[in-house]
């Protein structure tokens, strides 16, 4: 029966070695906790700004979205993870401000005495606000349409007493909530690179998606 497969009179499919194809999943499982990693590495380094670490987890999701890819040899996967890409991003980019206030940062109740988009079309808002001892020289901004209060309202804020991270609103300073979303968004990415992985395999069996992956090289290793 050399040349068909099972005995149905199809043509065989190239022989796939499956382990083989669990290091390839391995690796692009790997990928993905690895660009977790840096880019909270890197917001963590850079806490003052989040310019930086988007800058380098942007293409780091790109990466490991190329590598779904070829690791499926299909692109609905990588597709959806587009997906829990953005709660890794803003997961990663968004806990360690918002760890750094809640260690470090000084809760204070304060009232909202000017705006700087008052009267513009501008959609920055820079809150000027007075505290207890008076105006504070920092401003509170926001940067969207409808911030959600206005000038005379009362509210909380967190503020780093070193002046490295941006003043928040309290109610927005979760660092928790952020961790769940970076650790959700890698439990999703994690999922996907093993369905990937097993679909990949299938599609390699049957013969389909033959496209001379650059993973079939790394997985020799």
């Amino acid at each position: 029966m050399s040349g068909t497969d099972g005995g149905t009179g199809g043509p065989a499919g190239p022989e796939v070695n499956p382990w083989q194809s669990a290091r390839r999943t391995l690796l692009v499982v790997l990928l993905g906790w690895a660009a977790a990693a840096v880019v909270a590495g890197v917001s963590y380094l850079a806490v003052g700004t989040i310019a930086v670490p988007i800058a380098v987890g942007v293409p780091l999701c790109v990466v490991f979205m190329v590598a779904l890819r070829l690791l499926h040899r299909a692109w609905w996967i990588s597709l959806l993870s587009i997906g829990p890409a953005g709660l890794v991003l803003l997961g990663a980019v968004g806990y360690a401000p918002a760890a750094a206030l809640e260690l470090r940062g000084v809760r204070e109740s304060v009232v909202i005495v000017a705006d700087s988009a008052a009267g513009t079309s501008s959609s920055t808002h820079r809150f000027t606000l007075r505290g207890a001892d008076g105006e504070l020289t920092e401003r509170l901004v926001y940067r969207g349409s409808t911030p959600g209060y206005r000038v005379g309202d009362r509210i909380e804020v967190i503020r780093d007493p070193e002046g490295t991270v941006p003043m928040d609103e309290a109610e927005d300073v979760d660092a928790q909530g952020r961790l769940d979303w970076l650790r959700n968004g890698v439990i999703v990415w994690t999922g996907m690179a093993l369905l990937a992985g097993r679909r990949g395999h299938v599609r390699r069996k049957r013969g389909r998606g033959q496209d001379g992956s650059l993973l079939d090289g790394l997985a020799h290793f």
